[in-house]
């Protein structure tokens, strides 16, 4: 979605940056959800469930959200079973991470039960549950259409609970860009950054083949085959603009978070509408 903004191997940016220049910095969302509570980045991509350890700092994009729509983590074991039968032996569920959506959902699934979960690399969640590290573990990323290859078995899919709990869309990412941006470069500054963003990542969708291109060069041994089907569960129309439904969904999310004692409470759930684009001069 960001590389319009810098462009390939030096050619310089697809869309018109503006002002600005922009430097793209990669980590998995674990690492990002940490630097965000330091305020290390201008715009980073985060976790909806780190948002409101975030949010006095930092207001969501218009742009930029993962949702997940009907879809999302799996819940997968070594056996075959369900959700009920698996809580009921106190279960150890590797998790991708202590901030993620992934673990915030599962724990609202699962509550009231004697779940213990451990944090650990989202790249080792599935050879470490098929090795029998652990009862279960939620995948995410690519995983979510791999994990059948190592025999294992689903147990709930997140995205599906969710919606069947609630008829909303289950957030999982979103960009957020910080706040104190607007009093070091005027009023404006947040949406006007929004829009660029914003056309960075509707630049992409419209070049839908090159972008994957590129996306495949960061991969992790997936072919071309899955690398487009993933993008295509996630890179939707909230991924453009959160719209009505999807800031609905970021509310819920974050509501049932705090009442299950997952999440803290938002200081403010603030959106940030894209801006028009540089005027020509």
């Amino acid at each position: 979605m960001w590389w319009p903004l810098v462009g390939m191997e030096g050619e310089g940016p697809e869309v018109d940056t503006g002002r600005w220049s922009f430097e793209l910095v990669t980590g998995d969302i674990e690492r990002l959800n940490r630097e965000s509570e330091l305020g290390t980045w201008e715009i980073t991509a985060i976790s909806c469930a780190q948002y409101p350890r975030v949010s006095d700092r930092y207001a969501f994009t218009a742009c930029g959200a993962s949702m997940g729509d009907g879809y999302g983590p799996k819940l997968v074991t070594t056996s075959p079973c369900d959700l009920e039968s698996l809580l009921s032996g106190s279960p150890h569920v590797l998790v991708p991470g202590d901030r993620t959506s992934a673990l915030a959902t599962l724990r609202m699934m699962c509550r009231g039960s004697d779940l213990t979960w451990q944090a650990v690399d989202f790249e080792t969640i599935g050879d470490r549950v098929a090795a029998g590290e652990a009862d279960a573990g939620v995948i995410i990323h690519e995983g979510q259409l791999t994990y059948r290859d190592q025999g294992l078995h689903l147990v709930e899919d997140l995205g599906v609970w969710w919606e069947r709990e609630t008829g909303l869309p289950l957030p999982l990412g979103g960009n957020v860009i910080r706040r104190d941006l607007e009093d070091r470069w005027g009023p404006g500054t947040l949406e006007e950054i929004t829009g660029i963003l914003q056309r960075s990542v509707l630049w992409a969708m419209d070049n839908r083949e090159r972008a994957l291109s590129y996306a495949l060069e960061f991969g992790r041994g997936i072919d071309r085959g899955r690398a487009d089907e993933f993008v295509e569960m996630y890179v939707n129309r909230w991924t453009l603009d959160f719209q009505d439904l999807g800031r609905r969904a970021v509310r819920r999310f974050l509501e049932e978070g705090e009442s299950a004692g997952c999440l803290p409470a938002a200081r403010s759930i603030d959106f940030i509408p894209a801006g028009p684009p540089p005027a020509v001069s």
